[in-house]
């Protein structure tokens, strides 16, 4: 397959779950069959989609049935709670997109990877927590997690406490070779769910699992760096980047080098929280690729076909 056609792309919280609802399955589900459509608009383009996901608002969720039925059954731990989202996620992002594209008239069925990821336990973040997962605790309950299950907490606001884990470094998709032959033979897959499920290796023991989150746009750009694309897409809520973003003197960009990325980056432009790892997975992409013309593109998710057409979004290039 020329790899001209594939792109990566990665799709933000907006896609599965809106911030203003409950986000049950049934929401999820539509939220997927929209979704689907601005997918099936870069296939009708002529492009070979990889796709990757965040998981936010569902693994939260999910935790949060761990609390419920504790005494009740026994709890999963994180990297199993990532497993099982990682899979609910794929088969309802795999399962719209197949409906939509048969719709067009393309003959595809698209497959779901359950994907680990590989993290080295000497990375800095697993002595610095800062993740937010699960629901707000008050101060009691944040002691009490701390004390009986070994939780790290921060305080957030005032009196509100959030469970803290680790998001280390994305260092290999340890099913990568399996993925590059899928997308050789013409697959289109779903891969890397919320970043991917974080495993380490022990000398002694093999791979195991940690209680981590990896950043899905890091994850998605080391995908799109080992598959070798051209392009890599991250879909989000906004049409384009800005800088000096809420302020009177907005200015939204429409391209920037690698260098004014970073430049910006460093100074403050791009939160951690919002804007920051797309920016940074962009940059670690385009120092990575060996291709003269590679890009990234960020744009929003309803205009996917039109930010790949240069029409919409913020792209951003070597030079």
């Amino acid at each position: 397959m020329s790899d001209k056609r594939l792109i990566v792309v990665a799709l933000g919280g907006n896609a599965i779950s809106q911030p203003h609802q409950e986000g049950n399955v049934g929401e999820q589900f539509e939220n997927s069959n929209v979704t689907a459509r601005q997918l099936a608009d870069l296939v009708d383009q002529g492009h070979h989609l990889v796709i990757t996901h965040g998981n936010g608002p569902q693994i939260g969720n999910f935790l949060l049935r761990n609390e419920v039925a504790a005494g009740e059954i026994y709890p999963l731990p994180m990297e199993v709670a990532v497993a099982h989202v990682q899979g609910g996620m794929g088969f309802m992002i795999a399962q719209t997109l197949t409906n939509e594209l048969d719709r067009r008239k393309h003959d595809r069925v698209v497959n779901t990877f359950i994907t680990t990821v590989l993290v080295d336990l000497a990375d800095p973040a697993f002595l610095n927590p800062t993740k937010p997962v699960g629901r707000v605790l008050n101060q009691d309950e944040a002691v009490r997690y701390r004390y009986n299950d070994g939780w790290q907490t921060r305080e957030v606001e005032p009196g509100k406490f959030r469970r803290v884990v680790p998001s280390p470094n994305p260092i290999r998709i340890m099913e990568i070779d399996a993925i590059r032959r899928a997308v050789d033979g013409g697959d289109m897959i779903v891969a890397c769910g919320g970043g991917g499920i974080p495993v380490a290796r022990d000398p002694d023991n093999g791979l195991h699992g940690v209680a981590a989150v990896i950043d899905k746009d890091l994850a998605s750009a080391l995908l799109a760096t080992e598959l070798d694309v051209d392009t890599i897409m991250f879909l989000t809520a906004v049409d384009r980047v800005a800088v000096n973003f809420g302020k009177p003197d907005q200015r939204d960009i429409e391209h920037m080098t690698v260098a004014q990325a970073r430049q910006w980056l460093d100074e403050g432009q791009f939160p951690a929280g919002s804007m920051g790892p797309k920016i940074q997975g962009a940059i670690n992409f385009l120092e990575a690729s060996k291709k003269p013309g590679a890009s990234a593109i960020i744009g929003a998710l309803g205009k996917a076909a039109d930010a790949r057409k240069g029409k919409t979004g913020t792209r951003i290039t070597k030079a």
